[in-house]
């Protein structure tokens, strides 16, 4: 299955360079060299055991690397359904970045920094260099090295030194094609000393054909800073995504990232977090719901390498039907991290006999002054709460429909974004009752 793609790598790599950044092609043939090495990942490999990609590598995608432009104007056909929330909004189509004109009451505070990655490379050289790459290219991945290869342009966001954005901003990534199609991005984010953001990322589909995607995102967070990152995966089922987020730490920052998988078809979310700095705090949160024949594999791992740091990590899954599920969570406690607190946890409903669920927490610890733990429970709903309810006259559909919501409330609760978490109560709802069964939510 990679042979086509470096074949083709090979045949066209002038064109790809071409239409992207001189930043972006500096290491575009090392990347490409270590993806002719190691492939695609396969379930050989310890961190790829549950993620099967035979099937969907197996079709024949199309590629944008001439950037042809996509006859959509997404500001005119697409509206986000999310009430109330007034956040900077921005698209990426495929693989193509689309700017906005803010108006007066909508600029940025001075500094601030958003655009596509290919247009920030060319005009902020200097700010560009110093991050992109640092934290993936030490990486010995298939799946980083394929999107090095390949992708062409993405998202962009630079907040200066004790900058504190107000609003959120939101990065709507949409598929759009009418034939089947790949589509590569690469997103960099960089929050400095002292500031503040808030970034809500959502991934819809807009027409009846397969898709894959690759989404590599590294983010950087400086001291004092504060950065909460939200993705909401909501796409039809013909789709994949593999998405790889990595995120440094230094001192005293915090960090929030919430996962949450609504619909979708194959999908593969790596994140790994590098705590780099003392005195930090990360919240790791995430939550999936799946039927049919959906697969979900998120994979985390947190390293603290500093003391005095903590680490808090929550996943829920409610399978049914013929869904899968996996989550591999890694915690690493290097051995000077001393008084590092770390917290695991992993819980599973199975709402059928056919559901699939792989649970493997991990804990590696070189430091002897830590408090660090981990859990994962896989069961089915607690027949005697659904049976109290009955006898208080609450019909079964209810008080299934119940017992699963409260179950999902610990993740919601960890949305800060108020009328992201009021929007989320009701698609969550929506999609536990049966009536969410595609990508909708926004309007396309």
């Amino acid at each position: 299955m990679e042979q086509q793609y470096i074949d083709f790598y090979k045949s066209y790599h002038q064109d790809i360079k071409s239409h992207s950044a001189i930043l972006l092609n500096a290491f575009r043939d090392e990347a490409f060299a270590k993806f002719e090495k190691l492939g695609f990942p396969t379930a050989k490999l310890e961190d790829y055991k549950y993620t099967d990609m035979k099937e969907p590598l197996a079709v024949d995608y199309g590629l944008n690397i001439n950037h042809l432009p996509i006859p959509v104007n997404p500001y005119k056909v697409f509206k986000c359904d999310v009430p109330g929330i007034r956040s900077y909004l921005y698209f990426v189509v495929n693989e193509a970045f689309y700017p906005v004109t803010l108006t007066s009451n909508q600029q940025f505070p001075e500094g601030v920094i958003i655009d596509s990655l290919m247009g920030a490379a060319e005009k902020y050289p200097e700010l560009v260099e110093k991050y992109m790459g640092k934290l993936s290219r030490e990486k010995n991945d298939g799946w980083i090295a394929f999107n090095e290869t390949f992708a062409q342009d993405g998202f962009f966001m630079y907040i200066p030194k004790n900058v504190k954005l107000k609003k959120p901003v939101q990065l709507v990534n949409i598929l759009h094609s009418n034939v089947d199609l790949m589509a590569n991005t690469r997103n960099l984010i960089i929050i400095e000393e002292g500031a503040e953001a808030q970034l809500l990322v959502c991934d819809h589909t807009m027409d009846n054909v397969k898709f894959f995607s690759n989404r590599l995102t590294e983010i950087f967070v400086d001291k004092n800073a504060h950065y909460e990152h939200y993705h909401l995966e909501n796409v039809h089922q013909q789709t994949t995504n593999v998405s790889t987020l990595l995120v440094n730490q230094q001192t005293s920052s915090k960090v929030l990232a919430n996962i949450i998988t609504l619909h979708n078809g194959i999908t593969r979310n790596s994140i790994e977090v590098n705590i780099d700095g003392e005195f930090c705090e990360t919240l790791l949160t995430g939550m999936v719901i799946g039927d049919k024949t959906q697969t979900v594999d998120n994979f985390t791992s947190i390293v603290h390498k500093k003391s005095n740091s903590q680490s808090n990590e929550l996943f829920k899954y409610i399978l049914d039907e013929n869904s899968k599920g996996a989550f591999s969570g890694k915690i690493y406690v290097a051995p000077h991290a001393q008084k590092t607190f770390a917290y695991q946890s992993n819980r599973n409903i199975l709402l059928s006999k056919n559901a699939r669920m792989r649970s493997k927490p991990q804990l590696e610890i070189y430091a002897d002054d830590v408090k660090c733990s981990h859990g994962a429970t896989i069961g089915q709903l607690d027949e005697l709460a659904k049976f109290y309810m009955q006898s208080r006259g609450i019909s079964k559909a209810e008080a299934r429909f119940l017992l699963m919501f409260a179950f999902t409330n610990d993740v919601i609760e960890n949305i800060k974004i108020e009328a992201l978490k009021g929007r989320m109560r009701l698609l969550i709802e929506k999609r536990l009752r049966g009536e969410l069964a595609y990508c909708e939510g926004c309007m396309i």
